[in-house]
């Protein structure tokens, strides 16, 4: 298939071509460069410069590439900063992936698979998550993705759209090629290597009175490649009959921010110092998934669930650039 990603030139959107490619797709990456990064899309995949609230421009993209599906993963995705500043989100996750909508609509391509997150459940009660737990997001992050998936099930609906929602939850890790090039970061782990390299003296844990065994956050990490697999699986399952229900994407575990220090000063042989900062607005104790959807479905399951070596890949990528700068 011809496929279109959205935020191609992210961290995510970035890893999610490779796979496209590997998998014998033509692959187009449509990125504004507002947080992507242009040497992050690399041939066989093509670079079209973009932004996802300009509708007409979209449409003349899809006629002009024949473009046959889409992976819409452009979006504002920080839960601290959805918190002060809501409009922002609805802008891009909501009113600019109805635009995606409509242009898909106007230039007639019928397939979709959307970038959604484990935001969507909020401080859900009952762990590891299913898809059919309740929805109930606690920050305008996850309010906006959970909106832009009821608003792709209406379009399915009236308009014959084939689409699918992949709800993921901690990506981490790198490929040899992309990693996290975020400005500013704001994830646990490069947070962590960035103390190992010497670019920041310490890192912040957010809260540490969380009910959970040692206090601190539980994520779910799962690693970027095993993700962007995943994204092909749905995409190729909506091709057939019978596809479009929810995924969540996870390697089902869950790992403390404790913890994820502790395996980080292991891998980079750093004592990483932290400093403990009040709680972030919005974000859950526990956030854990059951990816067994996935795996009886798409044969998809996690081929690195241990987090050193995920927490390895990110440091091999940011060491070898920090070699090469």
């Amino acid at each position: 298939m011809r496929v279109l990603v959205t935020g191609g030139a992210g961290y995510i959107g970035s890893v999610l071509i490779e796979e496209l490619a590997a998998a014998g797709h033509a692959v187009l990456a449509y990125d504004n460069l507002a947080k992507g990064h242009r040497d992050a899309v690399q041939p066989p995949a093509r670079f079209v410069p973009g932004d996802i609230v300009d509708a007409d421009h979209l449409t003349r993209t899809f006629v002009s590439e024949r473009v046959d599906a889409v992976v819409h993963m452009a979006a504002d995705s920080l839960v601290g900063e959805s918190m002060t500043d809501p409009a922002r989100y609805y802008r891009t996750n909501l009113i600019g992936g109805l635009r995606v909508l409509d242009a898909m609509r106007a230039a007639g391509v019928g397939l979709l698979v959307f970038s959604s997150t484990a935001a969507v459940y909020g401080s859900a009660e009952t762990q590891p998550i299913e898809e059919d737990a309740p929805t109930a997001p606690t920050n305008p992050y996850g309010e906006t993705k959970l909106a832009f998936e009821r608003a792709m099930a209406w379009y399915a609906r009236a308009h014959g759209l084939r689409g699918t929602s992949v709800r993921y939850f901690n990506a981490a890790g790198a490929t040899a090629r992309n990693g996290e090039r975020h400005d500013p970061e704001t994830h646990l782990i490069p947070l962590l290597l960035q103390v190992a390299t010497g670019e920041r003296p310490d890192v912040t844990v957010f809260g540490d009175d969380y009910p959970t065994p040692d206090g601190t956050c539980i994520r779910d990490y799962v690693h970027v490649s095993d993700l962007g697999r995943a994204h092909v699986l749905a995409l190729e399952a909506l091709a057939g009959p019978g596809a479009g229900p929810v995924y969540n994407l996870g390697a089902g575990g869950g790992a403390s921010v404790r913890e994820v220090i502790d395996v980080a000063r292991r891998v980079t042989g750093h004592p990483i110092p932290v400093r403990v900062g009040p709680r972030r607005p919005g974000d859950p104790p526990r956030l854990v998934a059951s990816s067994a959807r996935a795996a009886a479905e798409l044969a998809w399951r996690p081929t690195r669930q241990d987090l050193g070596t995920i927490v390895e890949s990110a440091w091999r990528w940011m060491s070898g650039r920090r070699r090469a700068a």
